[in-house]
């Protein structure tokens, strides 16, 4: 697919390229002289992904109302985030390999429209059958969105700016699952859970609109990090014919980051999916009140540490080209005892600071994973690299639902939180010993390609 372009991209208001100064270097090094071009699409990126949250976070905040219309029992509740989460999943690699050949502009838009349109036929759902097969189609939808969002925010940004850019729009995905569970419960408790998503994806409809005619202005070539010149090779062709997932997998670094994040994934989403119903058994809550303790403190957490991670991986970058690596790590060994003590706390007290604190680290890592694959993955590569992660992140959030409910009456919620949380402090002694023997290689061979590029 041939991405349009000028022969000068100075003059492009579109362009990310920016001109080399007297020095050499890039001028965009901080995120004062970031083009504004580059501005609009972050902001743009944030709404779709703000959009796609809401519509895949609304249903859950609905259970008692879809059990009483719909007559649907616990299980089938419950399988309306599995479905979604596992044919997610499986798509996002699909979608990254798209992504990296064809145009990511049209394709984020297309996604946009169709899990809206998904969106709106949910609010006609008539049976339990036709709700799990609509959150299926919304998973297919939604799939072919993210990876190709990462990395087009990705290409617009240098090196040294792309984990604060990679944050600010993660940003993006707390806020729509705070505003769509909201949101979806208010209308749920009117009596109008139909008209939530009825409202919702015509919003998503509306905005389609002036998302397309911003995407098919603007260039999709990445920003290198030394030079102010655009990969004009890559504007032919995103990606070449080749299937990106045999370059990535030959990368160990990248193999590594693919079995750290389904073990973070897991705790994070044993927490999403559990942590409301065992903090109203164990501290005798009622629903509102625990889904509020639940939410708050561990959202907030996550919040500041997105944003606090990305400035700081950025900084830290002009230091150690690992420096999102280590992030990864402090935020693997600092999470897990805060896992435990999330489990095992005697006060309510005790667990929101424990919430606050894994929320806080956690958000080290989720603003971190991508840039740190983007540091040895060839930029070809970078929506399937997105997709690849994705998949096997995915996978794991649906057994982490599906386990937390098996292990609830024997195990515990507490104990399962505990053993999760020594597969984190494992992990984040793997993450330090690839640091040490795989980095610094797949770096450099990176960067060899990058320079053959810019040869």
């Amino acid at each position: 697919m041939t991405v349009r372009e000028s022969d000068d991209s100075s003059s492009n208001l579109f362009s990310f390229g920016v001109k080399a100064d007297a020095a050499g270097k890039n001028s965009n090094q901080s995120w004062q002289t970031v083009p504004p071009q580059a501005l609009f699409l972050l902001a743009f990126m944030w709404g779709a992904y703000f959009l796609n949250y809401c519509d895949r976070q609304a249903v859950f905040s609905m259970f008692p109302a879809l059990k009483a219309d719909l007559q649907m029992s616990d299980r089938q509740l419950g399988l309306t985030g599995t479905i979604f989460l596992w044919i997610y999943a499986l798509g996002c690699p699909i979608a990254g390999q798209l992504g990296d050949r064809f145009s990511k502009r049209k394709l984020v838009v297309t996604s946009l429209i169709i899990w809206s349109l998904v969106t709106i036929a949910t609010g006609f759902a008539n049976s339990a059958s036709t709700m799990l097969s609509l959150r299926g189609v919304m998973g297919i939808s939604e799939s072919l969105f993210m990876p190709i969002a990462i990395a087009l925010t990705a290409n617009a940004f240098s090196p040294v700016l792309r984990s604060r850019a990679i944050a600010v729009l993660t940003t993006a995905q707390i806020a729509g699952t705070v505003a769509g569970s909201w949101f979806g419960g208010w209308m749920a408790n009117l009596g109008h859970w139909r008209n939530a998503f009825f409202i919702l994806g015509t919003v998503g409809l509306v905005y389609a609109l002036p998302y397309f005619l911003f995407l098919r202005r603007v260039r999709e070539e990445p920003v290198p990090a030394s030079s102010g010149q655009q990969h004009n090779s890559m504007s032919s062709t995103s990606g070449g014919h080749g299937v990106a997932v045999l370059t990535l997998v030959c990368i160990p670094t990248f193999l590594l980051l693919c079995t750290v994040f389904p073990i973070f994934v897991f705790g994070l989403w044993l927490l999403y999916s559990w942590l409301p119903t065992f903090l109203q058994d164990k501290f005798l809550l009622d629903q509102s009140a625990a889904a509020f303790n639940a939410s708050l403190f561990l959202q907030g957490g996550t919040a500041i540490g997105l944003l606090g991670g990305g400035f700081l991986a950025d900084y830290l970058y002009r230091y150690t080209k690992a420096s999102r690596l280590w992030l990864l790590t402090t935020s693997m060994i600092f999470c897990a005892p805060c896992l435990h003590f999330l489990g095992n706390s005697d006060t309510l007290m005790m667990t929101r600071i424990a919430a606050t604190a894994f929320g806080l680290f956690s958000g080290l890592l989720m603003g971190n994973i991508f840039p740190a694959a983007f540091e040895v993955a060839p930029a070809e590569t970078r929506a399937s690299a997105v997709g690849v992660l994705n998949l096997c992140g995915g996978i794991m959030s649906g057994c982490a639902t599906l386990y937390g409910g098996l292990c609830k009456e024997t195990l515990g919620i507490d104990g399962l939180l505990t053993i999760t949380a020594v597969g984190y402090a494992l992990a984040g002694v793997l993450l330090i010993v690839g640091i040490k023997l795989l980095f610094p290689r797949d770096f450099a061979s990176q960067q060899q390609g990058c320079n053959a590029l810019d040869d």
